[in-house]
């Protein structure tokens, strides 16, 4: 009887056992999820873009003064490396730049913005990564 006892004793423990680490598991794997899913949906990535795109092509100094304006406002906002976007061109700014150039882009002059995007399979992928600004 009391080698019957102490089985039922063992069995017990081994299924406790197996079920903290079957729910161990389970919580692991939520919880990878929650962080592999930092991507963006496409309407998050056409929200993001549209703050940029919207000064593509021809442009007078003041909107690129804007544009300028709103990079560094994205840069200073973003903690992750690959939702910032530096300028090229007649401007040189990079990712983690604390000021923009804004004294280099003329008021009367007349700029071409062009807008390059993050190549698939990298973490940008589809975000405006490069604005390259040249002065007509």
């Amino acid at each position: 009887m009391e080698n019957a006892s102490k089985a039922l004793i063992i069995a017990g423990a081994i299924l406790l056992a197996i079920l903290i680490i079957s729910l161990g598991i389970v919580i692991y794997n939520q919880a990878s999820g929650v962080v592999n899913s930092n991507s963006m949906s496409d309407v998050e990535i056409t929200q993001f873009n549209s703050k940029f795109t919207q000064y593509q092509g021809k442009q007078s100094g003041n909107n690129v003064r804007a544009l300028l304006q709103e990079i560094l406002s994205n840069n200073m906002t973003q903690d992750d490396d690959s939702r910032k976007v530096s300028v090229a061109g007649a401007v040189t700014m990079n990712k983690n730049d604390a000021s923009a150039p804004i004294e280099d882009i003329t008021t009367s002059g007349t700029y071409t913005v062009s807008i390059g995007y993050g190549t698939s399979g990298s973490a940008n992928a589809g975000l405006v990564d490069t604005i390259t600004i040249t002065k007509k």
